[in-house]
């Protein structure tokens, strides 16, 4: 089963919910809950956790569920975060770099393309190395950033999993990061929302495989 994070504030929590039952069962995690019991998986959603005051995470970090979410990251079991997840993730130190406001200063909604560069993390593990995924963005504080020492460290260890494909950076990421790996690849946040790209209906499923990654992903501590 994967466990989606809610938050005061989250508004896609239940959009992740639906994408996970394409591919396992799911529930919500109230961000109180201190412990994630047997699951298999934990998806860390998009919104604006606790109105996004002070800066977008910043308050989320400490809730109990995210001292919860530290511990099973720590035990190699796979974490997504999904725009503000991956915000979130950023500021509890899961994750490198940080996510500021957009170059434009302007909230961004549509859809992008992004380009997977590993295979080996909790979220690609169903993708082929140079997918071109569709995927929309939606967010005003998206710009990935590390300062030039850290991101040439980061790209020579191979942390970058998503990059946004040439001329689709839509908020200025520097190096057109779109999503990021802790180092044992089992923790992954990014900003566009694959969630919302699970059926050709809405115009693309290509985000299906983030969750059949973190199913294939989980199966093996699963056993």
């Amino acid at each position: 089963m994967i466990g989606v994070l809610q938050f005061p504030g989250s508004c896609d929590e239940r959009d992740a919910v639906l994408a996970c039952e394409r591919v396992d069962e799911a529930r919500l995690v109230w961000h109180r809950e201190a412990e994630l019991g047997d699951l298999a998986a934990v998806v860390i959603p998009g919104g604006f956790s606790y109105g996004d005051y002070l800066r977008a995470g910043a308050i989320a970090r400490f809730a109990p569920a995210m001292e919860a979410v530290r511990e099973f990251a720590a035990a190699g079991r796979p974490v997504l975060g999904i725009c503000n997840g991956f915000q979130v993730l950023c500021e509890a130190g899961l994750l490198p770099g940080a996510l500021l406001p957009n170059a434009g200063l302007r909230f961004v909604c549509r859809q992008v393309e992004v380009e997977v560069e590993r295979t080996d993390t909790a979220a690609t593990a169903a993708c082929q190395r140079g997918d071109r995924l569709s995927i929309p963005v939606k967010h005003l504080s998206g710009r990935w950033f590390a300062p030039p020492q850290a991101l040439a460290e980061l790209e020579e260890s191979g942390r970058i999993v998503f990059r946004y494909a040439a001329g689709e950076n839509p908020n200025g990421s520097v190096a057109d990061v779109a999503g990021m790996a802790n180092e044992r690849g089992n923790v992954v946040g990014l900003m566009p929302h694959p969630e919302h790209a699970v059926d050709p209906l809405t115009g693309s499923a290509d985000g299906l495989k983030l969750f059949e990654s973190l199913v294939r992903s989980a199966a093996p501590a699963a056993v």
